[in-house]
């Protein structure tokens, strides 16, 4: 397979080819006519054949000029177009990377305010528990748990991570729950997160050991809100994320104590980005999310 001749002297002969001009390829692509004229010689001492008529004003492809002219343009549009493409798709879709029960409590109840102020951005979501590189997976922002100092990235505070046990109404009925250490008379979720033992320590119980119960973990609060749902036990949650299942009586939090943990949310995209329209206007419209929801469930003391 011959090689290809390099592509700076294929780009004017196409800019030449399309003009059937060496004048007007040289405004075009920014260099002088001489430019272009040798850039010509090189290219048609590579084939081994005359690609221009070259008359006192005008220039004229010949038959192999002719022959090569359409291929190249083709392939020169094709790139345009793919440029174009990736170009937009930079401008107009935005990646997000985030935890899956900040995306289904969260963020995705919210989205379609954010595309109504934005309709030409469209949103793509991915949603795992693990930490995602977002210079080397090519992704826009993320939401992330944690302290807030993640090399390379920018960081805005979103609001803390905070906990408390909820259950089903129908589970608590069952049962004679009076005071936090009753809570040891039930199932309990996701036993083995040290939650657990910080609540129950913070809420005045002692005396008490976690290690021989099973442990079902079920890998996100979105599961275990679920499972408590179900009456399948008392699951520790952010409030933040479940209000609406408070609200409408399908959870119940038996005791007022909400906790902090020493981690928060926040969202962060790296800092090379930070002046994209479209990562712009979606940092602004989630932290004025934020602020609307601020003081709806605080952390409390024990």
């Amino acid at each position: 397979m011959s090689k290809l001749p390099p592509m700076s002297a294929v780009r004017v002969f196409e800019a030449a080819a399309r003009h059937q001009s060496f004048t007007r390829a040289a405004e075009e692509l920014g260099m002088t006519q001489a430019a272009v004229s040798y850039q010509i010689k090189m290219l048609e001492d590579r084939v081994g054949a005359a690609l221009f008529t070259r008359l006192p004003r005008q220039v004229i492809l010949t038959a192999k000029g002719q022959q090569l002219a359409p291929a190249v343009t083709e392939a020169f549009e094709a790139l345009r177009a793919a440029f174009a493409d990736v170009e937009e798709s930079v401008h107009t879709v935005l990646s997000i990377t985030t935890l899956t029960t900040f995306a289904s409590s969260w963020l995705v109840p919210r989205l379609g305010r954010f595309q109504e102020l934005h309709p030409k951005i469209g949103v793509q979501i991915s949603a795992s528990p693990q930490i995602v590189d977002l210079v080397q997976n090519e992704l826009d922002v993320g939401i992330r748990a944690g302290k807030g100092n993640w090399p390379g990235l920018d960081a805005k505070y979103l609001f803390p991570s905070i906990f408390t046990p909820v259950c089903s109404p129908d589970l608590l009925r069952r049962m004679d729950v009076r005071e936090p250490k009753d809570l040891l008379k039930l199932p309990l979720i996701g036993v083995g997160d040290p939650w657990w033992q910080e609540w129950l320590t913070a809420a005045g119980v002692t005396d008490f050991d976690l290690s021989d119960r099973p442990d079902h973990s079920l890998g996100t609060q979105q599961f275990e809100v679920m499972a408590a749902i179900a009456g399948q036990g008392v699951a520790l949650i952010s409030p933040n994320f479940f209000q609406a299942d408070l609200d409408a009586g399908r959870l119940v939090q038996p005791f007022d104590l909400v906790l902090e943990s020493d981690r928060s949310y926040w969202i962060v995209y790296p800092k090379g980005r930070k002046r994209l329209p479209k990562i712009k206007a979606f940092v602004d419209w989630v932290l004025s999310e934020v602020a609307k929801d601020a003081g709806t469930v605080k952390a409390q003391t024990a």
